[in-house]
């Protein structure tokens, strides 16, 4: 069943590229991989919203296209999609902030609608981490923000780098998935080179995630006043089969804190979002980590609504 849904979604993008043209435009012309970004204009022409889309870890903007319907459905309902990559960070270091702040900045000029409408920002994995904190970051600086973000989602994201830097270390322990494991030490070598280890530098891990499940009030408190969503497959025995892991070593735990936070905080408009939709990624392997995860239709039915 699942290979003929491939092959019908293959012929709905198929169709849909035909009257949604993917524009791609480059930033940075001597990075041939991540230096630029993509657009899908709405099918009507009229912009009422923007969707700013981050891919996962390693991967280019183009990946999403071929993960995830959301842009097509957007550009059905009156929605430019912008999509940009992350390239190999968990994070937001300064290279992607003046990537993200440059597309942000080029599409404002090449389409003015988008100056006086509301925006919404997401992405799968470390695309959603770095998300949630960009827009922090935008919230905590409203005067120096290049546009207004109305809601913010991340897909099956690691939202507390601290405690995602211990599970690494269980993981490695544990040495039970050699994915899992080869994994964990590859990211612990990358945080460690580029921030030094939570142990170390704590402010600075305090400073680059989005939550920190051991603080009182962290960087979440500036999304108290709009609309988030974290997005999961909650498919234990999934993840216990195939990865070796608990409940204790998903991103979810901490996800769920982090809307209790917010929810506590006043905002009513945090949700945790369990997919109803059983993980597929587009080479139709079962995996709950995948943009799948996400209902597209509901999905821009809550951004129209936001």
């Amino acid at each position: 069943m699942i290979k003929y849904w491939f092959i019908i979604l293959g012929f709905f993008c198929v169709h849909h590229a035909q009257s949604q043209v993917l524009e791609k435009h480059i930033v940075n012309p001597k990075d041939t991989f991540y230096g630029h970004y993509l657009t899908i204009q709405p099918v009507s022409g009229k912009v009422k919203s923007v969707l700013l889309l981050m891919p996962g870890f390693s991967q280019k903007a183009d990946n999403i296209f071929v993960e995830s319907m959301l842009p097509y459905v957007a550009a059905n309902n009156d929605i430019l999609t912008v999509a940009v990559a992350g390239d190999l960070n968990l994070f937001i270091t300064p290279r992607v902030q003046n990537r993200i702040d440059t597309v942000i900045q080029e599409v404002l000029k090449k389409y003015p609608a988008t100056k006086s409408v509301d925006w919404v920002m997401g992405g799968f994995s470390a695309g959603g981490t770095i998300s949630l904190r960009y827009v922090e970051q935008s919230k905590a600086k409203p005067k120096e923000r290049l546009v207004n973000f109305k809601g913010v989602f991340a897909i099956d994201s690691p939202v507390d780098l601290i405690d995602f830097w211990n599970y690494c270390d269980r993981e490695i322990k544990k040495n039970q998935s050699p994915v899992g494991v080869n994994e964990a030490k590859y990211i612990q070598n990358l945080m460690q080179r580029l921030l030094g280890t939570p142990k170390e530098n704590m402010d600075i891990y305090n400073e680059k995630t989005p939550f920190n499940i051991q603080k009182k009030k962290g960087n979440e408190a500036h999304l108290k006043d709009i609309a988030v969503r974290v997005y999961h497959e909650i498919d234990v025995a999934w993840q216990l089969k195939n990865r070796g892991r608990s409940v204790y070593d998903s991103n979810f735990l901490n996800s769920s804190l982090l809307i209790n936070q917010l929810n506590l905080m006043g905002n009513k408009q945090a949700e945790f979002i369990q997919s109803n939709k059983k993980g597929y990624r587009s080479n139709g392997k079962r995996h709950t980590h995948s943009w799948s995860i996400v209902d597209e239709i509901e999905c821009i039915q809550w951004i129209l609504k936001i």
